[in-house]
């Protein structure tokens, strides 16, 4: 007979923390949110890779690529460069952020001199950048030939046809310095001579970098930066188990800090042989997630099989339909509740600390503590991140809000059949993702920092000022359908917000 578990299955939103003691000490500026990415043999050694804020990107053509990445790693989480694409191209982006340099920018708006007005309006319109490289191939590398900033055109004077070449500053009269500038003397240069941006270019007048004023600041505001050894930012990036042995090697060339198996459902020997193959030829030198369970079964099978973190949710993404296709799954709430004595079970048995990661069904701010609390030590977050300037997607108007796109690794559009291999020819017949929008929210930067702060007033309410104490000293208590309608906003007439109009 099938086995029937005696008590359903729960969600975050059922769920609420109780308050504990606040003391003096328990302020949001005393809080750290550092936490373990890697396994580790905890109380003898540090972990190999540890993140200073629990978010890491998930591995997502709509969410995952260079730009949110250096994004994300500023404020001190890490992102999976996204692997439904091809080997080459995959290692390019976490290349690129290997070789971002603090505060020097790749520019991201590039023209020929021979392109229009409309040209330059249409990038400012889909990137946000005012400043736009003239080069000789329109490339990000090209021979300099000039800078147009949003000082040197009158739209409302201007024909949409004029060329660029006779509004821009020429090449002979802008301020640039060599490639061995380095970041300090490149914003001496800027503020003596009161410039807004400086183009880095090598011997051969060839663009390199932007260094503007604007990230002076911003450098400065980011002292949670991750880095390595090195001064650059980590990354990560997302494998299957297909084609591992050769995009496995790429990816590590390219600089890749650590790796983790994208697929709907890790309880399966494909991902054994994956960790297998990586222990066989680079032992515990390569770090590797796994994934997705939500199970004590499924955490020990990928922690015996040598996992450094290991992802729990299945079915919880705001577009993943894998529970309405297939009808697999788990409450987020009641998988990571179990996975999380799993995880404590094993460490008391070996001596190792295998952390978890929180894998959809983030839904509210508040639900980020109550994944911490239920014993997550980190979250991948897809619609989250998908929603900022950062992320890949164009931002369109849809009815008249700003939006982004945000589909799902198992949708058509994406086509990543090899998410959801189970080890046959047969490739994606059926879709577990949808096509979606999401309500464009700004910039990473600004939401994080708000929503962790959230997270950080909730832990001093309950007590605490790091993760482990949160996760030891949480009380949680499960709420009934009408406790949750009296958690919001009731019994009153709210007042609009165009009232005053």
């Amino acid at each position: 007979m099938a086995y029937y578990y005696p008590e359903p299955s729960h969600t975050f939103s059922e769920y609420l923390l109780v308050p504990g003691y606040t003391s003096e000490e328990c302020i949001p500026d005393n809080v750290s949110l550092k936490t373990p990415l890697t396994k580790y043999r905890k109380g003898v050694e540090e972990p190999a890779i540890s993140l200073n804020i629990p978010m890491v990107s998930a591995i997502m053509q709509s969410v995952s690529n260079d730009t949110l990445a250096i994004a994300l790693a500023k404020e001190g989480g890490i992102s999976f460069i996204f692997g439904s694409q091809s080997i080459e191209s995959q290692a390019a982006m976490v290349a690129k952020v290997k070789n971002h340099k603090a505060g020097f920018v790749v520019s991201a708006s590039n023209l020929t001199p021979d392109a229009t007005l409309e040209d330059v309006l249409a990038l400012k319109e889909a990137n946000g950048f005012s400043t736009v490289a003239v080069t000789e191939d329109g490339t990000a590398t090209g021979k300099l030939l000039g800078i147009v900033t949003g000082r040197d055109y009158r739209v409302s004077r201007m024909e949409g046809t004029e060329k660029v070449s006779s509004f821009m500053t020429p090449r002979e009269k802008l301020v640039t310095a060599p490639a061995e500038t380095t970041l300090k003397e490149a914003n001496d240069i800027i503020w003596e001579n009161k410039l807004n941006s400086l183009p880095i270019v090598d011997e051969n007048d060839h663009l390199m970098y932007f260094v503007f004023r604007k990230d002076y600041a911003s450098h400065k505001a980011n002292p949670q930066e991750l880095l390595d050894s090195q001064k650059r930012y980590l990354v990560g990036a997302g494998i299957n188990s297909r084609d591992y042995a050769e995009r496995i090697p790429a990816l590590l060339a390219a600089g890749a800090d650590v790796l983790c198996i994208d697929s709907s459902e890790g309880y399966t020997c494909w991902q054994a042989k994956t960790i297998a193959w990586v222990r066989e030829n680079y032992g515990e030198t390569v770090k590797i997630g796994a994934g997705n369970v939500v199970d004590r079964d499924g955490f020990r099978f990928l922690a015996e099989a040598g996992a450094d973190f290991i992802k729990v949710g299945i079915g919880g993404g705001s577009i993943c339909i894998t529970r309405e296709t297939k009808g697999i799954g788990r409450g987020q709430a009641t998988a990571l509740i179990e996975v999380a004595a799993a995880r404590d079970e094993y460490f008391k048995e070996t001596g190792i600390y295998v952390p978890i990661c929180s894998d959809g069904g983030i839904v509210h701010d508040y639900h980020m503590t109550l994944a911490l609390a239920m014993g997550a030590d980190f979250m991948m977050l897809g619609r989250y991140f998908a929603r900022f300037d950062e992320s890949p997607t164009p931002k369109v108007l849809v009815n008249g809000a700003y939006m982004k796109e945000y589909w799902g690794e198992g949708s058509n559009r994406a086509r990543n059949w090899q998410r959801y291999d189970l080890g046959g020819k047969t490739k994606l017949s059926f879709e577990e993702g949808v096509d979606s929008y999401v309500t464009y929210a700004g910039t990473l930067h600004d939401n994080v920092e708000a929503s962790l702060y959230k997270v950080k007033s909730t832990m001093c309410n309950v007590g605490v000022i790091n993760i482990p104490d949160l996760q030891r000293d949480a009380k949680l208590t499960l709420v009934s359908s009408v406790s949750i309608v009296e958690g919001g906003a009731h019994d009153v007439t709210l007042r609009s917000t165009n009232s005053s109009k």
